[in-house]
């Protein structure tokens, strides 16, 4: 089959490259002509482990090729999905749509023959009625449906996801549509990967409910982190004893310092704004985002606390500053608040990220950025695990409290043994132990 992928940002590239690993041929799209260019050399805008060597194998194969003109793009394609970003609109937390329906109103003009149009792209409940009304404006008689189709992608696992999904959710009640995506999908159809297919507006919404969950999931198990504290139990043994419990699961029981990325703030918010605009609050959404927002800055005050709470004047070593390993998304990090409430503190920061820390300098310009965790520990006040790297899971703790001013570790993901860290010498403390 022949795909178009409108945006070759972290959906639309990994999607196409995955699609064209099926044997498919597919053409990216972006107005980034920079961007392109630099794909057609071989360098990736994002940091997703093995993406670079899919790219490669499926551009030297004639399957994958990128592109600014769309037009081109488009015409004679099968599919055409639409991968464009969504962020949060300024002022009110709505996703803007700016992006999509530009992108729709392109591809219309682009079209030559009968396409399924299909947004990939995180978009509010409604958003596929209004591409397709757009491109009936504009688009002429040709045979057009247009499918939901949202992506369940997590950074640094992205690939993986893409070829084992737990599920293909796919929103048409279109014939053709559905057989067209059948096809699209086929290699994961024939390996039994569940395919649902279900009206476009539940797939629209699916998205939107499944991160909701999942934010909700981490938030709580957060709340009761801090309980363990204040009762003195220990939240990595009831995230485990709750976790086994098959109706429970195990997965995003892990106590930290709050969610961030690309996705879980921006969708919590688009989720809040969809629910009033149709006068059915999501009271438990409101309260994860409330709470998720203050226990950042609260993961400063931890610091802060550690310190002896007085900050003034003491530097201190943050490890870790995409909001999850194996990225180098900063957006809404959890690094961002906690840095920011040791500056306003009075503290001197110096940090370490491995592949973070290029974006982080345009997001936080007045903090020192140090080659490895060693160097950003040298003569600090204290030492913070912000992000669970590998590369932070077996420092030498004695070399690392030996280059310290006061070896003092804050570790909010829990990545040490207390009694391993105090062995050291440090004055330990970690989340909701």
């Amino acid at each position: 089959m022949r795909i178009t992928m409108i945006g070759s940002g972290y959906v639309g590239l990994v999607s196409g490259a995955c699609f064209s690993d099926f044997g498919h041929d597919v053409i990216c799209v972006d107005k980034d002509a920079g961007k392109i260019a630099a794909l057609e050399a071989g360098k990736m805008p994002i940091f997703e482990p093995g993406l670079d060597t899919l790219v490669a194998a499926n551009v030297a194969a004639g399957r994958l090729k990128f592109t600014t003109d769309l037009k081109a793009a488009v015409a004679g394609a099968d599919a055409v999905f639409i991968a464009v970003g969504t962020p949060s609109r300024r002022g009110d937390g709505h996703a803007d749509l700016t992006y999509v329906f530009a992108a729709t109103r392109e591809i219309a003009e682009a079209i030559d023959g009968p396409v399924v149009i299909v947004t990939k792209s995180t978009v509010p409940v409604g958003t596929g009625d209004k591409v397709e009304e757009i491109l009936k404006e504009l688009a002429g008689d040709f045979p057009i449906a247009v499918v939901s189709n949202p992506e369940f992608l997590r950074e640094g696992a992205a690939i993986g996801d893409f070829k084992r999904p737990d599920r293909i959710v796919i929103g048409t009640e279109d014939a053709r549509a559905q057989q067209v995506m059948r096809d699209v999908y086929r290699p994961l159809y024939l390996n039994e990967s569940p395919i649902l297919f279900t009206g476009r507006r539940t797939s629209e919404l699916i998205k939107y409910a499944a991160n909701a969950f999942l934010a909700t999931k981490i938030t709580f198990i957060n709340e009761i982190a801090d309980l363990c504290e204040a009762v003195g139990a220990n939240v990595q043994d009831v995230s485990r004893g709750i976790g086994l419990d098959n109706r429970i699961g195990s997965k995003f029981l892990h106590a930290g310092p709050g969610y961030g990325g690309s996705c879980f703030p921006k969708d919590t918010l688009a989720l809040l704004k969809t629910a009033e605009d149709y006068e059915t609050p999501v009271r438990i959404v409101e309260a994860v985002v409330q709470v998720n927002d203050t226990r950042k800055r609260a993961m400063g005050r931890k610091v802060i606390t550690a310190l002896g709470g007085d900050a003034k004047g003491k530097t201190v070593a943050v490890l870790g500053l995409t909001f999850k390993p194996n990225t180098d998304d900063m957006r809404d990090a959890p690094s961002l608040a906690i840095v920011q409430s040791l500056l306003d503190a009075g503290a001197a920061v110096r940090a370490h990220d491995p592949e973070g820390m290029e974006i982080a300098k345009g997001m936080m310009p007045e903090i020192a950025y140090c080659h490895d965790a060693y160097e950003a520990a040298a003569g600090a006040d204290a030492v913070v695990i912000v992000t669970e790297w590998d590369i932070y899971r077996a420092l030498d703790l004695k070399r690392l409290a030996g280059t310290m001013a006061a070896p003092v570790m804050v570790d909010l993901r829990n990545v040490y043994r207390a009694s391993d860290v105090e062995k050291a010498g440090f004055a330990y403390s970690s989340i909701g132990r």
